[in-house]
């Protein structure tokens, strides 16, 4: 036997359609987190517009409608006044209607009869086929028979498919009365047409208040849309080549400001990056040679015991020589990649208390006599960082002028910071790159050093609102320092 396994159609659309014993609608709206900014700014407008409209148009057909009933009810009342007023006058017979007086109450929106005092009905006829007969009650018969004149009694009735407001009016002496109906259809339906003029105005209000948030968000948040694809390029990319202004982008509103800040922070981070590669590229070369050196001498170590002690001396000095190089190209680098000199705040410094730190370390560290010549200059920037700044040159300085008797000389003057020595100076063609990270002098490529010792100086400099200074200095020697914008002149200068 075989088993029939294929549900049924209806079954399995019915069991679908279930969502824990309830019933789901085949469509649903997305989310409101999910609309876009767009949509959210036309259904705003549209809100916003369908409740001020629906405020004012319900305020304005009930205003209108209590008008145009208050008139309705005050004609009809004028009208039984004068009625009765004028069945009350002595001068006027038993029946006003004789001379035709009651012949203006049958119009479109009025009509009237005569009522006997048996009960009968009078009244007049305009069209056979369609005879309008006002219901008889039995107040209405009781008002007939009255003696006096003029006794109205009103109240609102239906018949004929028509809603009234009738007033019987007694003729006096039993000879019957007058009933006068107001019809009450014809103001209902002018005051349908006025709900539907207002409906009408309403809808086009509205539709236009849509197409105008429709086209206030397209203006605003086209230019949001473009920022944000801009912005899903760059990280689904990580390229940074996007230009994420457009026309209006030198508006001077919130987006047009949004757009010049996101398009100047994607130059900087493009710069950044570009920086990045440049240093990583330049440190992996400087890394190489020091890394080379010490992998060759590591191979001599293996022979160690073979070799003199004049070769073993000169071995260890040389693999401590690359080890200092190392870890000083090491500490630089680490120093340029996180940019550490940033977390010290900025302060009052005094250029001379840091010239004279800078000469004493240094002092120390090479045994060279390296002098003072500062003025009262005084700056506003990191005391570590312009420390630095200035022991790059002066080591340098250390480095080059071996040869010199004379001593290294730190010279401030007005924020102008200057290291002289008398070595060999600079080439006059290689000026323009010593600042440069990781260049290095053609005459000092077989000394140690990194390249990175000037670069720090000139972007401590320029951190500073300064600038680097680099020049041959008459009878012999260079001049290497740099400037910063002092905070208040000073009193003279002094030794």
């Amino acid at each position: 036997m075989v088993m029939d396994t294929e549900r049924h159609p209806t079954a399995e659309t019915a069991a679908d359609k279930r969502d824990g014993g309830r019933w789901r609608l085949p469509w649903r709206l997305p989310p409101l987190t999910e609309w876009r900014l767009g949509t959210r700014f036309a259904v705003s407008f549209a809100l916003v517009a369908a409740v001020v409209i629906a405020l004012i148009g319900s305020l304005a057909y009930s205003t209108a409608a209590a008008m145009i009933r208050a008139d309705a009810q005050d004609e009809f009342q004028a009208t039984v006044e004068s009625l009765t007023e004028d069945l009350r006058s002595p001068s006027v017979g038993p029946l006003p209607d004789r001379g035709g007086s009651l012949n203006f109450l049958h119009s479109d929106s009025f009509t009237f009869q005569v009522v006997t005092p048996g009960g009968a009905i009078y009244g007049p006829v305009r069209n056979r086929d369609e005879v309008e007969v006002l219901p008889v009650r039995a107040s209405d018969r009781e008002v007939a028979v009255m003696e006096e004149p003029g006794v109205a009694r009103t109240r609102q009735d239906a018949n004929n498919g028509e809603e009234y407001r009738i007033a019987t009016v007694s003729l006096g002496g039993g000879n019957g009365a007058i009933q006068i109906g107001q019809r009450l259809s014809p103001t209902e339906r002018l005051l349908g047409t006025l709900a539907a003029q207002i409906a009408g105005v309403g809808l086009i209000v509205l539709i236009g208040a849509g197409l105008a948030g429709w086209y206030v968000a397209e203006r605003v948040t086209g230019r949001l849309v473009r920022l944000t694809e801009a912005a899903e390029y760059i990280s689904s990319t990580g390229r940074l080549d996007l230009d994420a202004r457009d026309g209006e982008a030198t508006g001077k509103d919130e987006v047009g400001r949004l757009s010049r800040a996101f398009d100047g922070m994607v130059s900087r981070l493009a710069g950044a990056k570009e920086e990045q590669h440049r240093l990583v590229q330049n440190a992996s070369h400087e890394l190489r040679t020091p890394l080379t050196s010490l992998r060759t001498n590591v191979a001599v170590m293996r022979r160690f015991d073979r070799l003199s002690p004049d070769a073993q001396q000169r071995l260890i000095d040389d693999l401590q020589g690359e080890t200092r190089e190392l870890t000083d190209l090491v500490n630089e680098l680490v120093e340029l990649a996180t940019d550490t000199r940033e977390d010290e705040r900025p302060r009052e410094v005094e250029l001379r208390e840091i010239a004279e730190n800078v000469a004493a370390r240094s002092q120390r560290r090479t045994g060279r006599e390296i002098v003072v010549d500062s003025d009262d200059t005084v700056v506003s920037g990191r005391p570590h960082a312009l420390e630095r700044a200035l022991s790059n040159p002066v080591e340098n300085a250390a480095k080059f002028d071996t040869d010199s008797t004379g001593p290294i000389e730190i010279v401030i003057r007005d924020g102008r910071v200057e290291v002289r020595d008398r070595g060999p100076g600079i080439d006059p063609e290689e000026l323009g790159h010593i600042f440069e990270r990781f260049y290095r002098a053609t005459s000092a490529r077989g000394m140690s050093g990194s390249g990175l010792g000037l670069s720090m100086t000139q972007d401590i400099a320029t951190a500073h609102g300064g600038q680097v200074i680099a020049y041959n200095r008459e009878g012999g020697g260079a001049v290497i320092g740099f400037t910063i914008p002092p905070l208040r002149p000073t009193e003279g200068p002094s030794a």
